[in-house]
């Protein structure tokens, strides 16, 4: 007996299940032919909060399927006599009455602002260009480049700030010296970054005890992000931020595609290291920026030699990696910082390397300008074509 091919819907359904791990919580999915999708989920009614933050992260691993236009999901739940609505059980917080500090919660806008689908329109207030620094592998230096890529933009006379979207690993207080500050609020009830070497800094470092773990599951952690971003008097329209770094999570999960999609990034610059395994880390990294039409202006490569006393370089962690990542993609390979001490020592005390006076301080400038460079070419002409081939 001979079955016919399966229908479109059955393969977006399939492909749906899948990304949505195949749960026993999944009670029913429909799918219009326009690839509107709609969720039935089941809810325990004892733990609605569980039941909302699954709904929301299963509307946006459904849209992340191909084929899919919009994902909408229901909660479905049945209460046993008698047994109060959780969602009079306890008094919610006034709606804008909380905000991101050591032990709070999140306010109801952030929450709402978090979820997913929704595209980023026109420009946060008081920023006039974002750039993002990203890595699809840990370990490779990412937040020393954001950090100090920052620290070289300020003394250049740019009014930057450094957003550290690192929910789970948060360097950026360690490497600014400013870890101990506890960002206060404006008479419109936002908050003011921590400024430190000419520098506006936000980071879950600041919000949260340092030694608790933050186990936020997807849709908190974006929403935390936006938050931050939003909810922050970064600048005014009088006196904008020239340029804000989000120094982001490795990998490209839920927290990289929230700033790639709802963020109004003006550019990206991707973070390898020389090693060949490095190349296929990276190239998923520009394919996600690809997808979501974020300008990638070129590649930066860290820990590319360690020179000793006498001037040999020795090539710890392989050599090329990043000009074969860049040529691969067709980019620019911006610039390679090498294994030197005072980076490390640079990020270990608070003081970044880039505004200092020594070698490493040089690479960084360089490597600033010709990132400045690459954001102003996108005015007048068309960003460098990420290539991916077979």
């Amino acid at each position: 007996m001979f079955r016919g091919k399966p229908r479109q819907s059955d393969k977006l359904e399939t492909a749906i299940r899948r990304a949505l791990g195949e749960p026993a919580w999944l009670q029913g999915l429909r799918i219009k032919e326009d690839g509107a999708v709609t969720l039935i989920i089941e809810a325990d009614p004892a733990n609605m909060d569980e039941a909302e933050t699954r709904r929301v992260e299963a509307e946006a691993r459904a849209m992340n399927v191909k084929g899919v236009t919009s994902a909408q999901a229901m909660l479905t739940a049945e209460r046993q006599p008698g047994q109060p609505s959780p969602a009079h059980s306890e008094a919610p917080p006034r709606s804008g009455s909380q905000r991101v500090r050591k032990g709070a919660r999140l306010s109801d806008e952030a929450i709402s602002q978090g979820q997913p689908g929704q595209p980023a329109t026109g420009k946060v207030p008081g920023i006039s260009r974002i750039l993002v620094v990203a890595s699809a592998k840990g370990g490779v230096g990412k937040s020393t480049v954001a950090v100090n890529l920052a620290a070289a933009f300020a003394k250049l006379g740019l009014r930057t700030g450094l957003l550290d979207a690192d929910i789970y690993g948060p360097s950026a207080p360690t490497m600014l010296g400013t870890g101990d500050a506890q960002p206060a609020s404006n008479e419109a009830g936002k908050l003011i970054p921590v400024k430190a070497h000419g520098i506006h800094s936000l980071s879950i470092g600041y919000l949260s005890d340092p030694d608790s773990p933050m186990i936020w599951r997807g849709p908190i952690v974006m929403s935390a992000i936006t938050q931050m971003l939003n909810d922050a008097a970064w600048g005014t329209p009088e006196d904008p931020l020239d340029l804000l770094i989000i120094d982001t999570p490795p990998g490209t999960g839920d927290a990289q595609l929230t700033i790639a999609q709802r963020v109004p990034v003006t550019a990206a610059v991707l973070v390898t290291t020389p090693q060949e395994v490095a190349l296929a880390d990276v190239r998923r990294g520009a394919a996600m920026f690809a997808k979501t039409a974020v300008p990638v202006l070129g590649v930066i490569e860290t820990m590319s030699w360690f020179e000793d006393p006498a001037g040999n370089r020795h090539y710890l962690m392989g050599e090329g990696g990043g000009q074969k990542t860049a040529d691969a993609l067709g980019l620019p390979l911006l610039g390679q910082l090498p294994i030197l001490n005072e980076i490390r020592e640079g990020g270990d005390i608070g003081q970044p390397a880039a505004i200092g006076d020594g070698v490493s301080a040089g690479l960084f400038h360089e490597i600033a300008r010709a990132v400045a460079l690459n954001l102003d070419s996108l005015q007048t002409k068309a960003p460098p074509k990420i290539i991916f081939e077979d």
